[in-house]
């Protein structure tokens, strides 16, 4: 399991990613971690590349990346750093709840590199907030609040 105290700037890996999140291709969306500060906040990667499935159908001749999964993206970055900001975290499972004031500003499309950046808004009796944005180069692409509930998966 990776360590559960990072310092800010810290790096995660792809490795160490797959090692928190239960999400496996194609549906995992969080490349690397550049920063992150334990109970505050967190800033990813994800590179879109023209060989994602989602291509394929959205759409043949005008490649967009879905905004429902960016806003996925932006929900696992959030999942990493819950993950960092729980005492106990090797036995618990985020499972999405709601997405609020979901605003998709800009497309994104092969050849992008989305920076995600959430903040924890709360994280507390079971359910955790948080606010993501994801960014083409200086650009806001999309923005959301995304709440989870924690699950209990067991020893």
């Amino acid at each position: 399991m990776p360590p559960k105290n990072l310092a800010s700037n810290s790096l995660i890996d792809i490795e160490k990613i797959k090692g928190i999140l239960p999400h496996r291709y194609p549906f995992l969306l969080v490349d690397r971690v550049l920063e992150l500060k334990k109970g505050e906040s967190l800033v990813a990667i994800k590179n879109v590349t023209v060989n994602e499935p989602f291509f394929q159908g959205h759409f043949p001749q005008l490649k967009i990346m879905p905004g429902v999964l960016i806003v996925e993206a932006l929900a696992q970055a959030g999942g990493i750093l819950v993950y960092y900001s729980l005492d106990e975290p090797e036995n618990k499972l985020l499972v999405l709840s709601k997405i609020e004031r979901a605003r998709f500003r800009k497309p994104v499309t092969p050849g992008d590199q989305l920076r995600l950046e959430v903040k924890l808004l709360r994280l507390r009796l079971g359910v955790c907030q948080v606010e993501g944005k994801a960014y083409v180069g200086e650009e806001l692409a999309v923005e959301g609040v995304v709440t989870a509930t924690l699950v209990d998966m067991g020893k």
